[in-house]
């Protein structure tokens, strides 16, 4: 698979998503999309409006440090602006628009620089919601903010208490408090999307155990079962989230159907490569999953399976496909990352 194709794939928007933009009113603005996930969602928000036939502004906001992303989102038709979102009037400068995707965040290295954290986490939030008060906000969040439990449990659902692990998961639910606030003093339509392990073949947890695998690297399985979604299955995901946004905030878990074992994919992948996988570490009983059924209800089961996730990142990797060299830390269960 090229990164050509791996592209087209990740921002392919599906019927729903093409459809939802004949009915969005107002144009669409993705703020820290110069992030992981945010230029393929951008790319699926503008494919969608083209195929949809309608005429909408796709709008990408970042400080842009890799202007490889800037040029990307540009020679795609999606019109950037570089900002500081913690500067308040650099936000403020920002063009109104009814249609918010927040993606910005800081997760690794939280450790060394707790304040920073914070600030992203927290207080960026803080100045978004302030400045998008009177637009719907989808709101990118993590299943981390749930207390770690056994796989035997099902997974969280949107109903269960939080109980974040670590400074960072802390921020996170500071992040989602923060909106919530926001939602109920100025009524400004919020969707909290709690999303855990996103798959794009260049990262995302099958990659870094496949990369394991692959290198004759034992793979570590003291966290014994995690959730995964396609990447693109995201992006599509995101997007319908405009149309959840509602007042009080909506909270939905975003992630794959399964629980998956870490343990049984590095033994699939062992099948693919023809290795002996080397196991470290001693499973335990502490994980952080999510329940997707309400949103699984909602726009369906993704149309990435699992065994397909594995064979794309399988076939990626024997045919030297780079990382972004962005590993997921999936094997921490202490928060500290």
């Amino acid at each position: 698979m090229t990164e050509e194709s791996l592209i087209e794939k990740l921002s392919k928007p599906s019927p729903e998503t093409t459809g939802m933009m004949k009915s969005l009113k107002g144009d669409i603005i993705i703020l820290g999309v110069g992030g992981k996930i945010g230029v393929s969602l951008a790319m699926t928000a503008i494919r969608a409006i083209r195929e949809s036939g309608v005429k909408k502004k796709v709008i990408g906001v970042s400080r842009f440090s890799d202007e490889t992303a800037r040029r990307q989102l540009e020679e795609y038709g999606i019109e950037t602006i570089a900002c500081d979102l913690s500067d308040y009037g650099s936000v403020a400068k920002l063009p109104d628009v009814e249609n918010v995707i927040f993606m910005a965040g800081r997760k690794f290295g939280t450790s060394d620089k707790k304040g920073l954290t914070w600030v992203m986490n927290v207080n960026v939030p803080g100045i978004v919601a302030e400045r998008y008060k009177n637009s719907r906000i989808v709101a990118f969040s993590t299943g981390c903010v749930y207390p770690l439990i056994s796989a035997n449990e099902g997974g969280s659902t949107e109903d269960d208490p939080t109980d974040p692990v670590g400074e960072y998961a802390q921020s996170c639910l500071g992040r989602e408090r923060v909106f919530e606030h926001y939602s109920e003093t100025f009524g400004t339509k919020v969707c909290l999307f709690r999303l855990n392990y996103a798959i794009d073949l260049r990262y995302g947890v099958l990659f870094d155990i496949a990369s394991s695998v692959y290198n004759d690297e034992p793979v570590d399985i003291t966290v014994g079962y995690f959730n995964c979604i396609w990447q693109g299955d995201v992006n599509n995901r995101a997007l319908l989230c405009l149309d959840q946004c509602t007042a009080p905030a909506n909270i939905l878990n975003v992630t794959g159907p399964d629980i998956v074992s870490t343990k049984d994919v590095a033994e699939r992948f062992g099948k693919l490569f023809s290795k002996k996988v080397k196991f470290t570490g001693e499973t335990g009983d502490l994980n952080y999953l999510s329940n997707p059924s309400k949103s699984i209800g909602l726009f369906g089961y993704p149309n990435v399976a699992l065994e397909t996730m594995i064979e794309w990142t399988a076939e990626w990797i024997k045919e030297g496909g780079y990382s972004i060299g962005k590993p997921t830390h999936f094997e921490v269960n202490d928060g500290k990352y």
